[in-house]
């Protein structure tokens, strides 16, 4: 009992630390893109016969950029509990967004079509469905453990710190973690309340990862000058110390 309070204290020493030294742009652009693509996941962006994109894809790849920068700086164990804070926010929001939906009468849209569809279809865009929250919120929180640990391996095993490493890293978790994502949040939602069949879910899986590992990509380049920039001006250098006196101690 006593070793489980001394875990507990220290990682909620960790957890402060971590905070105190995480970029604050980048990390308001991890929590935006989280909320974001949940509530664009109800707009669709494509839908053919055997693909079906909704818009929350076109978002997604920001969080998977801001994970692989925050790994390759603070590693593994810190990306996670990050994008883990960051879902605890996108519950939070989502919560709030479901009291507004409920309250009050009318939208701003309403006065311009006089019909109250209109309210009744913000409501339900903003208010959200139960089973596509618990989805999507497992399915980030396994993808992103999975993403931050595969960048780490990776990093490990290459000697360089240039822009090839970063891109490996990044290239390959964010592969295996996008369909991941889109395979658990699939067979969740999709295969248990839309019927979807098991070639569907395989096919847009493949595809959606294939479409946010594109726009990965494109802002590598990007990801990587923040990165070596935040080394060259020492941006959480006090957390990196703290873990390294951790390691000695242990």
């Amino acid at each position: 009992m006593i070793k489980l309070k001394n875990l507990i204290k220290d990682e909620i020493y960790d957890y402060k630390i971590l905070l105190k030294n995480i970029p604050t742009l980048t990390m308001i652009f991890f929590v935006l893109s989280v909320i974001y693509m949940n509530i664009f996941a109800g707009k669709e962006l494509l839908n053919t016969k055997y693909l079906a994109l909704d818009c929350g894809f076109l978002l997604s790849w920001v969080s998977f950029l801001c994970m692989d920068m925050l790994t390759k700086r603070f590693g593994a164990k810190a990306a996670i509990k990050l994008s883990l804070l960051a879902l605890i926010i996108n519950l939070v929001s989502c919560g709030i967004f479901y009291i507004i939906s409920n309250v009050g009468s009318n939208w701003a849209a309403f006065y311009t079509y006089n019909d109250d569809i209109v309210n009744l279809a913000l409501n339900d865009t903003f208010g959200g469905t139960w089973y596509v929250l618990l989805g999507s919120t497992i399915a980030m929180a396994i993808a992103s453990i999975v993403n931050a640990v595969i960048n780490q391996a990776i990093g490990s095993l290459l000697k360089k710190n240039n822009f090839f490493a970063y891109a490996m890293r990044s290239y390959i978790s964010t592969a295996f973690a996008q369909f991941i994502d889109n395979f658990v949040f699939s067979m969740i939602v999709s295969v248990t309340f839309f019927g979807w069949n098991m070639i569907q879910v395989i096919i847009c899986s493949i595809t959606g990862a294939l479409v946010e590992l594109l726009s990965e990509i494109l802002f590598s380049s990007i990801g990587y000058k923040v990165c070596r920039n935040w080394e060259k001006d020492g941006v959480g250098k006090q957390y990196l110390d703290f873990l390294e006196r951790e390691s000695e101690r242990k």
